[in-house]
């Protein structure tokens, strides 16, 4: 981590109350930039993970509580801002197929928001964040980042065309804007729509497991090293409009994922197979797994965290939050 280029900064972090943004969040306090964090507002003044963080952490960050559809907020926010870290994105896949206008507006217009608002600005650089989703299930493994992109819900359709508009600002306008791709990640923070924390949780609460499909599998990075993906990249020149996969280019299928997890956890499942939280077969991603040769060449970055020790930290984690995520419901 390159603390000297990051200290006094002024950053900006949307989606920083999620799971991620929390993290590369309280990253880059240690660092010592001036953090920026742009939560979606609600009534109860709740700032999500952010709220994990210490007293003296939430001290030193500026909360802007709005909405990434309002050009106007997002426009404020990114006012003397050195650095925009886009991670701001509605991304439950059910969710997107139960109530896609809400997520395209979000995550295509809010990227639009947050592009022209930097644009004016003249904030120095941009991170879009993008998903893997967008590849859609392997049409060869691994995947890199000329793989063809193939969206299976509105979720991925929305992310392909903020990747677009972003790509589209760099060669219209200059804009000195970069994307990441994280594959799975994972750890501390996430939420129950997520696959480890649900049948962590379950798994923490009885022998009971209610899941979809087994079959698929995922590239699980762990958080700490996503957010050092972020952190590598901002802090790298002359590569301006380029795409880096983060992943681990290793997969794991959702049947093994829970074998891994009962043998940490030290508890025998009983599984059982919900037909509500399967995915229509079209829409269903069957197969990720990333090339990382990108990111490991030109921002020297690589996974740090084994698979193994990240799925301890997780489960210590949700271990000590006894009523976390309504684990007895399905989350979408």
């Amino acid at each position: 981590m390159n603390n000297n280029y990051y200290r006094n900064k002024k950053i900006l972090v949307t989606g920083a109350g999620g799971f991620i943004g929390s993290h590369l969040t309280e990253t880059l306090l240690k660092t010592g930039a001036e953090v920026r964090a742009f939560v979606r507002y609600n009534s109860r003044n709740d700032w999500g993970f952010l709220e994990e963080l210490s007293n003296t952490e939430k001290s030193g960050i500026e909360i802007i509580s709005a909405d990434l559809r309002d050009f106007n907020a997002v426009k404020n926010a990114t006012e003397n801002i050195d650095i925009v870290f886009h991670l701001g994105a509605l991304i439950g896949i059910p969710y997107s197929i139960a109530y896609p206008n809400d997520v395209i507006e979000t995550n295509v217009f809010g990227t639009l928001n947050i592009l022209k608002a930097s644009l004016e600005n003249n904030v120095t650089k941009v991170i879009h964040t993008s998903t893997s989703e967008v590849y859609g299930t392997a049409q060869y493994t691994p995947i890199d980042e000329k793989h063809p992109l193939d969206p299976q819900s509105p979720y991925a359709a929305s992310k392909i065309a903020a990747d677009k508009l972003s790509e589209s600002f760099f060669r219209t306008y200059g804009l000195p804007v970069s994307i990441l791709r994280p594959f799975n990640t994972f750890g501390p923070r996430q939420s129950l729509r997520a696959v480890i924390p649900t049948i962590v949780c379950q798994l923490l609460k009885g022998s009971e497991i209610v899941v979809g499909n087994l079959k698929p599998s995922r590239d699980f990075t762990f958080v700490s090293d996503t957010v050092n993906g972020f952190i590598a990249i901002a802090s790298k020149d002359s590569i301006d409009g380029e795409t880096f996969n983060l992943g681990t280019g290793e997969e794991i299928s959702i049947s093994g994922l829970i074998g891994k997890i009962s043998d940490l956890t030290n508890v025998s499942p009983k599984i059982e197979i919900q037909p509500k939280r399967i995915r229509d077969n079209k829409s269903e991603v069957m197969r990720l797994i990333s090339s990382n040769l990108k990111a490991r060449k030109i921002l020297k970055w690589s996974p740090k965290v084994s698979f193994e020790d990240g799925l301890l930290a997780t489960i210590r984690w949700l271990d000590k939050k006894a009523n976390y995520g309504k684990p007895g419901i399905y989350n979408i």
